[in-house]
């Protein structure tokens, strides 16, 4: 089976089409996403509505329930785009999920708010902590949040981060993780994780941020879709 990883769409739909169009390239048979279908860029309802249609399974993110639990009024912006339903499924969403592929027991969260940020470059220590919870020792974790993809093995086991589809820094494109191994398997297989990177029309989507003159922080957005350069 085949499982694209995915995170941090940010009201980018720009990137995500084109990654979407990637994925059915590639004839993956699941997407798991991993946080942060808002927030930051302009089309937020249709990044949330892509993710409810394409995603089998889904944690929620930091700004998935900032934005939904209207933890900030600066935020009503992307209120006034999702409306009070898809609101309440950002708030609703589970904020970590765990699955099998070919032997490797996989906890899957977005970053914060159940752990710290985790980059490539985090103290070992923490990572060693994420592989832990509920009395549970995991053999790998997936995640995002930094928007940096990297894929690791620690002491611990697989630590995978997807990158951001829509926001990503260092590398401006849109990314993905690619898991190919066997779904729901607890018995040692083979497997692959892989980096998925996507150009997509960069310049489409900072146009359609330009076109919305509402957009909090508008400017930042574009330099990080343009450069991958964080500006805020």
């Amino acid at each position: 089976m085949k499982i694209a990883c995915i995170g941090d769409l940010h009201g980018n739909y720009v990137a995500t089409q084109a990654l979407e169009r990637e994925l059915r390239r590639l004839q993956v048979d699941e997407i798991w996403f991993l946080g942060d279908a808002v927030g930051k860029g302009p089309q937020n309802a249709e990044t949330c509505d892509w993710v409810r249609q394409n995603c089998t399974l889904c944690v929620g993110g930091n700004w998935d329930y900032g934005i939904g639990g209207k933890e900030f009024p600066e935020d009503g912006y992307f209120w006034a785009q999702l409306g009070p339903e898809r609101m309440e499924w950002l708030r609703t969403l589970p904020p970590e999920q765990e699955r099998w592929v070919s032997g490797v027991h996989f906890r899957l969260f977005h970053g914060r708010p159940v752990t710290p940020l985790i980059s490539a470059q985090t103290d070992k220590a923490i990572f060693a902590e994420a592989f832990r919870a509920h009395g549970v020792t995991y053999s790998g974790i997936i995640f995002a949040d930094s928007h940096r993809p990297f894929v690791r093995t620690l002491a611990d086991g697989y630590a995978l981060n997807t990158g951001s589809v829509g926001n990503s820094l260092g590398v401006p494109r849109a990314h993905a993780v690619i898991i190919e191994g066997e779904k729901d398997c607890r018995e040692p297989r083979c497997m692959t994780m892989t980096i998925l990177s996507v150009p997509y029309d960069n310049e489409a989507a900072a146009d359609a941020a330009r076109r919305d003159d509402k957009l909090p922080h508008r400017d930042s957005f574009i330099r990080e879709v343009l450069t991958g350069v964080y500006s805020r």
